[in-house]
Parts: C-alpha cells; structure tokens; sequence
C-alpha cells in the first residue's frame, strides 16, 4: 500500500506525534509499503483530523473535547468533520470509542487498536546511572505535558503516602503546575524520549493519576521498561496499564460535558489490581493498523 500520513508531525515530542512517528518506522520495516507525502495513495491515516481527504481515509483519534473551560463545541467542528468523511475510525480504547459516539454518531465503522511502543528500541536504551539517584532506595517517576487534569498534585500526594521515606520521585515533562521543594523530589523539565526511557527502566514505580486520560503513551513507555503502573479508573488509562497494575478509584463519569481542569481528589484506599490485558508491542499495534488500513483501501 501507498499510505498517506497526515496531521501528524514527525519532529514533535507531543504523544499523538510521537505514536505516529514510531508506527510509520514499524510499517516501513516490512518494505512491503510506502509512505507517500502525496496523492496517488491507497489509503490516507489521518491523526485527530484530516487536512483534506485524497484517499479513503483511516481517522485516529486522540479524543474529543468536553471541558466546559474551553468552547468545546467549535474545537470538536473539525473533528466531526473528518469524522463524518471517514471511512474507518480508529480509536484508542474502549473508552475512547463510547465517549465519541456519545458526541458524533454510532454508525461509523470502527476499530479499538491501543497504543504501543517498540520493545526492542526500549531493550537497547541503557538505564540511566546518574548517582545523584544512588542515595535513594526506590526510584518512583511520572511524566506529562502537565495540565490540570494530569493531576501532578495528586501523583506527588501519593508517592510521598505511599512510597518508602527514602525513595524519591522524579517528575518529567514541561509546565509543572505544582512545586514542592523537598529533597527526594525532582523535577527534570522536558528531555528526550530517550532519557525518559532511561529513567523509567531505573524507577520501580510509574504514576499516572490523570483524570479521563483517553491512552497515554507515557504509561506505555513506562509499563513496557518495567515499571510497576499506578493509574486512575477514569478514562481509558486501565486499558493499557497492563494486567496487575495499581487501579485508584475515580469518580463515575455520565460523559457529560465536565470541567476538566477541576479533577477531584482521590481517595487512596480504595484501589484494585487491574485485570485488563494488552497488548502493548508496537509490532502487534501496527499489524491492526495495516489492517485497518487495508479494509479501505483502493484495490
């Protein structure tokens, strides 16, 4: 196939972009198919929305806007838009799939396909040895483009009830919205996906308390270097938190629309131990992608 991949920035740290960056580097080790910047294409993968459809066109959202601090009605317009042209819609996970619906329209034809990432990049990224590190006795981490609903608050909360006294806390990622200067906690601002990598396969706990998070390729990235995952229940987070990870009890959602950037707080006792299962190898991933691709392909 000659696929067209559109809306995505291939330079960009973003998750979205980052997702899509490595999913076009797994279908082109095959060699069985092509990445066109334009038309004739078979097929047209657009990411959250299409700039224009020049071959049957695969929408993957990342989500659809419901915050009542936003006009989220004219920020969907053009998501609808691509949604009501496309041919086969790509969701991330199951909750993703029944909060659109709930907005645009059941009748798409579909397909739920979760995030991954690539084992075998992640196996060869050395485990970062920074010794300031080598004073604590557990390394525990969260990452994010911080914004409210990230909850960075209520991550720090939990790692300091939770974790033992001399563990520390290394918070990754740009914006942090809430400081605390304490000894064991650190702030590395945004580096590379390599140096995340690094870090991650260093820290026996990742935190990821978002509230509504939609598949958050953080916890992806940290699941497969062999963190242990903390998440919320709210969203589509737990859909690939993996089997046994940490599940924190969020409130129940009626996908109306929410302040979003007001989360709740968390009760910390009452948690479970996810039974989901997912597959997280980006080789798999890609394999539904083609897939999902190919069923709408010109032939």
């Amino acid at each position: 196939m000659k696929i067209i991949l559109d809306n995505v920035n291939l330079n960009s740290l973003s998750g979205p972009n980052s997702f899509g960056r490595r999913l076009k580097s797994e279908i082109e080790r095959s060699n069985l198919h092509k990445f066109v910047e334009k038309e004739p294409a078979d097929v047209q993968l657009s990411f959250i929305s299409a700039t224009a459809k020049v071959a049957p066109l695969a929408l993957r959202l990342d989500g659809i806007y419901f915050n009542t601090r936003q006009d989220w009605q004219s920020n969907n317009s053009l998501i609808k838009k691509s949604f009501d042209s496309a041919d086969i819609v790509i969701y991330q996970s199951k909750f993703n799939k029944e909060l659109t619906e709930r907005y645009f329209s059941t009748s798409k034809n579909s397909v739920i396909i979760g995030n991954g990432t690539s084992l075998e990049e992640i196996e060869k990224i050395p485990t970062n040895n920074s010794s300031i590190l080598d004073q604590f006795s557990e390394i525990w981490a969260c990452s994010s483009s911080w914004r409210p609903h990230k909850r960075l608050r209520e991550n720090i909360r939990y790692f300091f009830e939770k974790s033992p006294k001399d563990a520390c806390l290394v918070i990754i990622g740009e914006n942090p919205d809430h400081l605390v200067k304490d000894a064991r906690v650190f702030y590395t601002g945004q580096i590379s996906w390599e140096s995340c990598i690094s870090l991650y396969k260093r820290a026996k706990v990742f935190i990821h308390l978002a509230f509504l998070d939609h598949c958050p390729n953080v916890v992806v990235d940290a699941r497969a270097s062999g963190c242990e995952i903390v998440v919320s229940s709210s969203g589509g987070t737990k859909e690939i938190s993996g089997f046994g990870s940490t599940i924190i009890k969020d409130i129940d959602w009626d996908f109306k629309p929410i302040d979003l950037y007001s989360p709740p707080d968390l009760n910390f006792l009452e948690t479970y131990k996810n039974n989901i299962e997912s597959n997280i190898d980006i080789t798999q991933v890609s394999k539904k992608y083609l897939n999902a691709l190919e069923e709408i392909a010109l032939t």
